[in-house]
């Protein structure tokens, strides 16, 4: 009798994905403070950065794949303090609450991806040979905070006494198939972000606030197994436009100063 040979199936066109290389760091310097205007506090944190190289095999169809960076908020904590007045706080209620895992953190216009200019690249089949990519991004905060408490005027003492904030993200270098929206993970990267700002607001302006620790940030961690993309962090709305901002006063009821965009 003759042997029957096993015949392995041909592997997935994106299973000949491969990343060739994959940096990920948050810059070592301080957080950098601002105390130019008489109305808020704004600073700076250092950058997250991640760049990756990616080849991929000779798309032979007619379709269009695309390479690039997915990123979500998982936690948002984020606190203005003013003496014994109250806190201002931004937040994200559905992730506050519990009802969701994470917010897409996209530009709002690409979604799902985080950014379309060296964020991401797009190759459009067919194609004669394999490409070889590199996408990158970067993202840091730099808000500016209130003085005086937020439902004050401008007129109104400046109370600020300190600052917390403490912000989770997973970023996820993906390929999608435009065509089918197929999706394919090929990392997956978490990294936070801490902020501790002490500030006296009785003294003269530019001598109110002093960095805390940490000053120096942990840096990001590239995950040995790749984690799912929750499906709401693929969609509208963003963080930006899902953040509301609330005065929690000490004596009263907290109230909503800026209402989210959507």
């Amino acid at each position: 009798m003759g042997c029957i040979q096993s015949v392995r199936p041909r592997p997935k066109f994106y299973e000949n994905f491969t990343v060739l290389d994959l940096n990920t760091s948050i810059d070592s310097n301080p957080t950098v403070i601002d105390e130019s205007s008489s109305v808020v506090l704004r600073y700076r944190t250092p950058y997250f950065r991640a760049t990756a190289q990616v080849q991929v095999p000779p798309v032979v169809c007619k379709e269009i794949w695309t390479v690039g960076w997915v990123q979500a908020c998982n936690q948002m904590d984020f606190f203005n303090y003013y003496g014994q007045e109250g806190i201002s706080s931004w937040e994200l209620p559905e992730l506050r609450d519990g009802r969701i895992q994470a917010i897409s953190d996209s530009d709002g216009v690409n979604y799902p991806w985080y950014g379309c200019t060296t964020e991401m690249y797009t190759i459009v089949g067919p194609t004669k040979r394999s490409t070889t990519l590199t996408v990158s991004m970067n993202d840091n905060f730099s808000p500016s905070v209130t003085w005086s408490v937020p439902t004050g005027t401008t007129s109104s003492p400046p109370l600020l006494s300190s600052i917390q904030r403490d912000q989770r993200f997973t970023t996820w270098l993906v390929a999608m198939n435009e065509t089918t929206a197929e999706m394919v993970l090929l990392r997956t990267i978490h990294w936070r972000m801490r902020l501790a700002i002490e500030v006296d607001s009785q003294k003269p302006l530019g001598q109110r606030a002093r960095l805390l620790e940490p000053l120096t940030q942990e840096q990001p961690e590239i995950l040995a197994k790749n984690e799912p993309i929750p499906s709401n962090a693929l969609v509208k709305p963003n963080a930006n436009d899902a953040q509301v901002l609330i005065w929690r006063p000490k004596k009263g009821e907290p109230v909503v100063v800026i209402q989210p965009k959507s």
